[in-house]
């Protein structure tokens, strides 16, 4: 397992899949499995079978996961994907955008 460059409600941009070119919000990062979760990427349909939330039933779209080698976190200053380096102040992981050289919040 290792530690991963992004983190939940990061913006995100696709460098490879059939959503290449496309920005979105991580939603959940899945650590155990190297994937994320992001809001209107890798879309899937579900068949869902009726329940309370869902009375009707018939087929849902979602969000699947997609690995994180395939997103690159998106420069706050630039707004353009960039690289990410790990900074160590004691406990604290500050992480910096190679292009910019800012920290990212």
């Amino acid at each position: 397992m290792s530690k991963s460059h992004i983190r939940k409600d990061d913006t995100v941009y696709v460098l490879a899949g059939r959503d290449k070119g496309k920005t979105g919000k991580v939603l959940k990062v899945l650590v155990d499995e190297d994937r994320a979760i992001v809001e209107g990427i890798n879309m899937v349909s579900r068949s869902t079978k009726p329940s309370a939330k869902n009375p009707q039933g018939g087929i849902v779209k979602q969000e699947a996961p997609i690995h994180i080698s395939n997103l690159s976190l998106i420069d706050p200053d630039s707004k353009k994907p960039t690289r990410v380096s790990v900074k160590r102040e004691g406990k604290n992981v500050i992480r910096i955008a190679k292009k910019s050289g800012k920290e990212i919040k």
